[in-house]
Parts: C-alpha cells; sequence; structure tokens
C-alpha cells in the first residue's frame, strides 16, 4: 500500500475520536470571549465609548516603536486565516464534500471560527490606538493573503500536524510575551487581550499535539519520519511571504523577525526550546516498533536542539529599529 493510502486509511481510523477531541479542545460559540468583550462599546449612549477610546490612545504613547510593528505583525499573521483554512481543508483526510464533510474538516472549520476572533480584536484595537497606519497594514495583509504561503507540508496530515503543533506554541509565546510587555507599560487591557489569545493558542497547541500522539501509537515509523522531514527543512512561518506595499514578497518578514528577537517576544531559542518541548511531548526516545530509517530519524531529531542552541547562541540581532510604512513615528504628539 503506498504511503499516502496508509496515511488517509490513518485519517479514517482516527475520524471516529475528533468529535470527541472537538469537545475537549474547543469552546462552545456562545461559551467563548468575543473581541467585544474587550473593546469599548460602541452601543453606549453617554460619553463612555469616547473616554475608552482617549484611554487607549494616551496608553499607546507609552509603548515603544518595535513594540508595535510586533503586534502590527502578529495582527496581520492572524488576519490570513483565509490561507490557512483553505490549506488544511485540502489535507489528505479532510473531506469537506461527502454527507456535509467528515469530523477533520468539522474540526478544520470550528478552529478556524476560533482562531478568527484573534485578528479580529487586534485589529480593532490597532485602529482605535492611533499609533498605526491602518491602510499600509491591510495593503499588506491583503498582499499575504494573495500571495498564498507554501510550508512545505504538502497535502500529508502527518507533516501538517507537526507544523500546528509547533506553530500554535510558537504564536502562544509570541502573545504571551506581547502581554507581559503591554502589562509593564501598564496598558491592562490590551494585555488582557494578548493574553487571552494566547490561552486560545496553548489549547490549539495542545488539540494537535495530541493527533500527532495518536499517530504515533498507530503508524510510528511514518510519524517519525514525518516529524524528522519538518525539523531537517525547518519550521517555516505562517508569515514567511510578508512585504509592505510597493515591496517584492517576503521582503518585510525578516525586518519584523529581528524586531520580534529584538525585544524578546519570539527568538531564535524559543524555535529550540519549542523543538524540544514537541521531543518530550511525544516522547520521541521511548517509541517502539521503528523501522531502520525511522531510527535513524530518531536519532537525527534527538541530537538536533543541541546542535541548534549552539547555533542560537551564536546569532547576531540588528540593533537598529527598521521603519515601517505600518508604524507611525515612534514619538507622538
Amino acid at each position: 500500500m503506498s504511503l499516502k493510502n496508509v496515511r488517509l486509511e490513518v485519517m479514517q481510523f482516527l475520524e471516529k475520536d475528533v468529535d470527541a477531541l472537538m469537545e475537549k479542545y474547543l469552546i462552545p460559540i456562545e461559551s467563548i470571549w468575543q473581541p467585544t468583550d474587550f473593546l469599548p462599546n460602541s452601543e453606549t449612549t453617554d460619553d463612555a465609548f469616547f473616554e475608552e477610546v482617549r484611554e487607549i490612545r494616551e496608553l499607546a504613547k507609552e509603548l515603544p516603536y518595535d513594540f508595535w510593528v510586533v503586534l502590527v505583525g502578529d495582527m496581520i499573521t492572524e488576519e490570513a486565516l483565509p490561507t490557512y483554512e483553505s490549506w488544511l481543508m485540502d489535507v489528505e483526510g479532510v473531506n469537506q464534500v461527502d454527507n456535509g464533510g467528515n469530523g477533520w474538516s468539522k474540526w478544520v472549520k470550528q478552529w478556524t471560527a476560533e482562531e478568527n476572533r484573534h485578528g479580529d480584536v487586534l485589529n480593532k484595537y490597532l485602529y482605535l490606538s492611533g499609533r498605526v497606519n491602518m491602510k499600509e497594514i491591510e495593503k499588506t495583509t491583503q498582499y499575504l493573503i494573495a500571495d498564498g504561503f507554501d510550508i512545505g507540508t504538502d497535502r500529508d496530515p502527518y507533516k501538517n500536524f507537526v507544523y500546528t503543533s509547533f506553530q500554535e506554541l510558537a504564536t502562544y509565546i509570541s502573545h504571551n510575551r506581547v502581554a507581559k510587555i503591554a502589562k509593564k507599560n501598564g496598558n491592562k487591557r490590551l494585555a488582557k487581550m494578548c493574553q487571552i489569545i494566547s490561552g486560545d493558542e496553548m489549547r490549539h497547541h495542545h488539540a494537535y499535539s495530541d493527533f500527532v500522539d495518536r499517530i504515533f501509537k498507530v503508524d510510528p515509523s511514518q510519524m517519525m519520519m514525518a516529524f524528522h522531514y519538518m525539523m531537517k527543512q525547518k519550521i517555516t512561518m505562517p508569515a514567511h511571504f510578508l512585504r509592505e506595499s510597493g515591496d517584492k514578497i517576503s521582503t518585510a518578514f525578516e525586518e519584523f523577525s529581528n524586531t520580534a528577537q529584538r525585544i524578546g517576544v519570539y527568538t531564535s531559542t524559543d524555535y529550540v526550546d519549542i523543538l524540544q518541548k514537541l521531543i518530550d511531548r511525544w516522547e520521541i526516545d521511548k517509541i517502539t516498533n521503528l523501522t531502520d530509517e525511522a531510527e535513524k530519524a530518531r536519532d537525527y531529531l534527538m541530537k538536533l536542539p543541541s546542535r541548534m542552541y549552539r547555533l542560537a547562541d551564536r546569532m547576531k540581532v540588528p540593533e537598529n529599529s527598521y521603519q515601517f510604512k505600518w508604524v507611525e513615528p515612534a514619538t507622538v504628539k
């Protein structure tokens, strides 16, 4: 049987558990937070809305330039959700057509619905802050969706679930660190907003990690090979094609990454930490019944973090801030 058919068979076998997994890892729409819970109430008939907006704009002046660059980049990454949903809907084993769609397609749709709130609340907050150029941000967002992405997973569910397990933890780290910086600067509203977004990301990380756990139990060698493949080629960030208006594809991503690293929101060391957490989470050292090729892949994975930590220690990050079109000059009048 071909590897593609084996993967499809495994996905069909695991599908029986998806409803229970959705109940475990996703929150009903009527219960979960919504963006308006963290934003000024525009329906009020008194001046409370305008007072809250004034407070947001005043507190925004206390946050440094690089912080806004990272917050904007995080928001744009979240707003490119249509790309991520369409990609996952095309993964082997995800059927959105027959009989109203299978369990996996229902997962993707409900996961997308939860993720959609993140870009929504951050977008509205940035608009109210007065610290950013929303039209330039909107152009970048449209470019990112139009350009799409290629994360090197093809339609392989094993590779895609490694990717999402990694990426959800990376976004947890980023939003959580942004929340801490906002709180340190006295911006409690923004801190709480980013903190609750990070909580969603951690829940989703646990879900995708659970999917991989289950695959390891039924197809350990090929799951190991998929993990090896993804880490050998390196995890590509979802916004790797990021660009500003008038620029070529991917030209803004490196500067955005440098900014995030410079203020400690997401660093090269974090990347290696995530890899180590996944190795520990899936107990890679204890998995049995591997082929010779998969054993070699396991050996590679076990040694990879120490090698990457040495490289991370030698990385130099530019000290000077890059001037993005997204963010107004650091001094606000």
